[in-house]
């Protein structure tokens, strides 16, 4: 599942759509949210993640492929927000579910990462 919105995320309903009742072994999830202050330590008053709604999608979908690929999953979900975000504000919700975690912490860790590589977001000081 990939999911691209301009609405708060309520990253419960991300995650129940992965864990399902399939009787996974493992069911990993990352739940990232704007923080109050930059990597320099200056306060954050709010984000744009200025990608557009499709061209996220199509990302959120070529890592959702990538992870598919990689790994034995037997779900995953990835949701982004688009639009402005304020702090505290829940940004992504990565969802896994695999036979072992092994593979479910891997495959959340790279979908993280490749989602922060491709998905500009721009802190408003």
């Amino acid at each position: 599942m990939i999911d691209v919105t301009r609405n708060p995320i309520v990253p419960d309903l991300v995650i129940d759509r992965v864990r399902g009742d399939s009787g996974h072994g493992a069911a990993v999830s990352f739940i990232g949210s704007l923080r109050g202050c930059s990597a320099d330590g200056r306060q954050v008053r709010f984000a744009e993640c200025e990608s557009d709604e499709q061209g996220t999608e199509q990302q959120l979908r070529k890592i959702g492929e990538e992870i598919l690929a990689n790994w034995q999953l037997e779900n995953a979900a990835i949701c982004h927000r688009v639009g402005r975000i304020e702090v505290g504000d829940v940004i992504m919700v990565v969802a896994i579910a695999a036979p072992h975690r092994k593979e479910a912490f891997e495959a959340c860790q790279y979908a993280v990462d490749r989602a922060k590589e491709s998905i500009l977001i721009k802190e408003v000081l």
